[in-house]
C-alpha cells in the first residue's frame, strides 16, 4: 500500500524542497534507529509475527540452497509465467499460470501481464507509470515552491515506488513484500486509497496549470495595455 513508501516519499519531497543535508541525513538516522528497535522489539517479544516473515523472506531470497528455493513456490510459478510470454504473450485471456500462482489477481498479476502481453505488455505497463511520474514532474518544474505540487510529487512517487516494487517482485529482483500493482491489481483498500491518491494528483495539476494560464493572460493584457 501507499503508507509502506512513505519514509522514501518523504526523502524525495524533502530533498526536492531544498532542505539542508543536515536535517535529512537526521531524518534517516531517526528512521533507521526507528526500524532497528522495532525489529529487536518484535523479535525478542514474539517469534510468530510480520517482522519473521520479512526475515525469512529476506533469507530465502538470499539463500544459494536450489532446494530453498524451489520451497518458494509463488516465485517459481511467476517465473514460469514470465518465461512463458516471450515477446508477444499468449494474448489476454489465455494466460495458464493464472489457474496455478497463488495471489495472481493482486500481488503477481504482472506476472500474468507479462505472460500474456509478452515483452511489449510489461514495457508498456512500465511506460505508463513513469509517464505519470513524468507528468507529475513537470508540475513541479511549474510550481517549484508550491504545497500542491510538492503533495502531487510525494502522491505520485509513491504510486510508482509500489508498482516498481511489485514488479521487483515478480520478475525475481525482490524478496516477495505482498505489493499490490497500483490500479491494476483486485483489492478494495488499497484501489480505493490509490484512486484518492490520483485524484488530489489532477487536482493539484489542473489548479497549477489554470494558475499559469491566468498568469500569462494577465501579462499579456498588460502588455497591450502598456503599448497604448
Amino acid at each position: 500500500s501507499l503508507h509502506d513508501a512513505l519514509p522514501i516519499s518523504c526523502l524525495v519531497m524533502m530533498f526536492l524542497s531544498k532542505v539542508k543535508m543536515k536535517y535529512i541525513l537526521g531524518f534517516v538516522g531517526i528512521i533507521v534507529t526507528a526500524g532497528a528497535i522495532f525489529m529487536l522489539v518484535s523479535f525478542a517479544f514474539s517469534k510468530d509475527n510480520r517482522s519473521t516473515t520479512w526475515l525469512y523472506r529476506i533469507e530465502r531470497f538470499f539463500s544459494n540452497d536450489s532446494e530453498d528455493k524451489d520451497d518458494n513456490f509463488q516465485v517459481t510459478q511467476a517465473q514460469i509465467a514470465i518465461a512463458s510470454g516471450g515477446i508477444l504473450g499468449k494474448s489476454p485471456g489465455k494466460s495458464t499460470q493464472r489457474n496455478v500462482l497463488p495471489q495472481s489477481y493482486s500481488d503477481y498479476i504482472y506476472a500474468i501481464i507479462v505472460e500474456e502481453g509478452g515483452l511489449v505488455g510489461g514495457i508498456l505497463v512500465l511506460a505508463l507509470y513513469l509517464i505519470l511520474l513524468h507528468r507529475v514532474t513537470r508540475v513541479m518544474i511549474r510550481a517549484p515552491q508550491s504545497f500542491g505540487a510538492l503533495l502531487a510529487m510525494g502522491l505520485a512517487f509513491s504510486i510508482v515506488m509500489q508498482a516498481l516494487v511489485n514488479m521487483g517482485v515478480a520478475v525475481g529482483l525482490l524478496p516477495v513484500t505482498g505489493q499490490p500493482l497500483p490500479f491494476v491489481s483486485r483489492g478494495g483498500t488499497s484501489m480505493l486509497f490509490t484512486g484518492i491518491a490520483l485524484g488530489i494528483i489532477i487536482s493539484v495539476t489542473k489548479e497549477i496549470y489554470k494558475n499559469d494560464e491566468t498568469k500569462t493572460y494577465q501579462a499579456l493584457m498588460n502588455r497591450i495595455l502598456n503599448k497604448k
